[in-house]
């Protein structure tokens, strides 16, 4: 799910590349707009068949880059191979990557990034970091059972890591209950409000 999602937004960043520098804001509104065009489309959408004829776009928060942070990045290298609960009888094999520190608001956070592993496959055949979380907008503005970033891998050497808010989207089983989702840990339930991404799912959209 991640690694299409992923591939979908590096593939369209690409085809819309201009000399002209891209804004943050243009940045977030691209990632939105590969999701719309995902949601969309019949062979990639996660909207049950009876949705997808009305989908017009996803809702989101008004963008701000005040939730985009370069945390420090701690890497956990000797931590074991868990198993991630999920929505259904489904158990994902996770490895913690490392752990992000960041501040908000003068509050020190922080969260457990993972790396998908499945049989027979190592952690490097994996291009992205995957970031589940919970905070207090969950059941509110956001879908109660959390959301999830997609993150690159940062260089061998880098002690730090970019996390985007901006760009937090909601588990597929959110649209269509045949999808098996990773429940955030809850070592990553956030106490504070995050209102930035994607917001609760509404059909009208």
């Amino acid at each position: 799910m991640k690694q299409l999602l992923f591939a979908l937004i590096i593939t369209t960043s690409l085809s819309n590349c201009t000399t002209k520098k891209t804004s943050y804001e243009d940045e977030i509104k691209l990632f939105q707009y590969a999701l719309n065009i995902q949601f969309a489309d019949a062979e990639k959408s996660p909207l049950k068949e009876e949705d997808l004829k009305t989908f017009k776009s996803l809702d989101f928060f008004k963008i701000d880059e005040n939730y985009k942070f370069i945390a420090d990045l701690e890497l956990t290298p000797d931590a074991p191979i868990i198993e991630m609960k999920t929505n259904t009888e489904r158990i994902p094999l996770f490895k913690k990557y490392g752990i992000a520190h960041f501040t908000i608001n003068g509050q020190k956070l922080e969260l457990s990034i993972y790396k998908e592993q499945k049989i027979g496959m190592g952690f490097d055949n994996y291009e992205t970091l995957f970031l589940p979380f919970n905070d207090a907008s969950n059941g509110v503005t956001t879908y109660g059972g959390g959301r999830y970033i997609d993150m690159e891998i940062p260089s061998k050497d880098s002690k730090t890591i970019v996390i985007d808010f901006n760009k937090a989207y909601n588990p597929y089983c959110v649209y269509n209950e045949k999808y098996s989702c990773p429940i955030p840990p809850t070592e990553n339930n956030l106490s504070i409000d995050i209102s930035v991404g994607v917001k609760a799912y509404s059909k009208h959209h």
